[in-house]
């Protein structure tokens, strides 16, 4: 199992320094997200500013982008890198998509998000081997490449991707088609065993994949202090308001409360949302712990289920850098 840090929301100028001392703490890969920036701007600073760290996107909103811009945006990182960036793709909600991105949903998310890989591998094959590019889909039609626009051959052409989800639909598809999966962290124990993972087992037995091909990583809320108990109320509270979300409550039937979240999240009413997640609600999708035996209790907790393991809690150098020193070391 390996230990993984997340890149806190930071201007680019600050990545290096991040870059730097989360090798030197010994996480084993370094992820970037898409809220308040883009998510592929700092991997570069990070290939850059590390020489063993692997690091990629967790995740890039895949909707928002041409299967072609996201090709060539990981290749050229794979280059850099020596092969250390890992493409992880996720799909949003449709609201975020069509009045964020100002983009258009699809009838089927599995759908366009397997012709995408799809497409992204064709450009990659083309790309490396010389195959003629012509892939003819549903959502996407990619048939032109000339010499002036093809990168070339490059070292270490196997991009890892991995894909987000929190339903069935996307688990089974990254068992057919990806190298991993990020877990989205609304997420428990119970719910990776019982719904999760026997949908991606379903998907890699359709293409006679095992266990071992894919990676599971996960993004586990912990508190080791009433502060941090606090803070994990109240991201679960946002995320169970989410209709989409939805199924993770419902197989507690928890249904009732996650109906009455998300009408305080459409009226904005957002102090109230926290008093609704329960003691029994917060220990079901949040590890409470000490310090000294959170390591050892992640382990217990996600062993068989997880590959990798990021903190919800953004790694911030300077702030607890012998915490997370010790951290790291007792995990591995």
């Amino acid at each position: 199992m390996k230990l993984d840090a997340a890149l806190p929301t930071v201007q680019l100028k600050d990545v290096p320094a991040i870059a730097q001392a989360a090798q030197e703490i010994g996480f084993d890969a370094l992820w970037t997200q898409e809220t308040q920036h883009d998510p592929f701007l700092p991997c570069a600073l990070i290939a850059e500013h590390s020489k063993t760290l692997h690091f990629g996107t967790a995740i890039a909103v895949s909707f928002a982008r041409s299967p072609a811009t996201l090709a060539h945006t990981a290749w050229d990182l794979s280059a850099q890198s020596g092969g250390r960036f890992i493409l992880g793709l996720g799909t949003q909600v449709k609201a975020h998509i069509e009045r964020r991105f100002g983009m258009t949903w699809p009838e089927s998310v599995t759908g366009q998000l397997r012709e995408q890989i799809q497409v992204i591998r064709t450009f990659w094959d083309t790309w490396q081997n010389g195959t003629k590019l012509n892939f003819r889909g549903e959502y996407y039609k990619a048939t032109l490449m000339s010499p002036f626009f093809n990168p070339g051959a490059i070292e270490h052409p196997n991009i890892p991707i991995y894909i987000a989800g929190v339903n069935t639909g996307l688990a089974k598809l990254a068992g057919e088609l990806c190298e991993g999966f990020h877990a989205h962290p609304f997420n428990s124990p119970r719910y990776m065993n019982e719904v999760i993972l026997p949908a991606m087992e379903e998907g890699l037995q359709k293409n006679g994949r095992n266990r071992k091909d894919i990676t599971v990583s996960m993004t586990p809320f912990v508190a080791t202090s009433p502060e941090e108990e606090s803070f994990a109320r109240m991201q679960i509270a946002f995320y169970a308001s989410t209709p989409s979300y939805q199924s993770v409550m419902d197989m507690y039937d928890w249904t009732e409360t996650a109906q009455k979240l998300s009408g305080y999240a459409a009226k904005g009413e957002w102090a109230e949302m926290p008093m609704l997640i329960t003691d029994e609600m917060l220990n079901e999708f949040c590890l409470i712990t000490t310090q000294e035996n959170l390591a050892d209790d992640l382990k217990k907790r996600y062993n068989g289920i997880a590959d990798r393991l990021t903190l919800y809690t953004p790694f911030v150098p300077n702030e607890k850098d012998d915490w997370w020193r010790e951290l790291a070391g007792t995990f591995h």
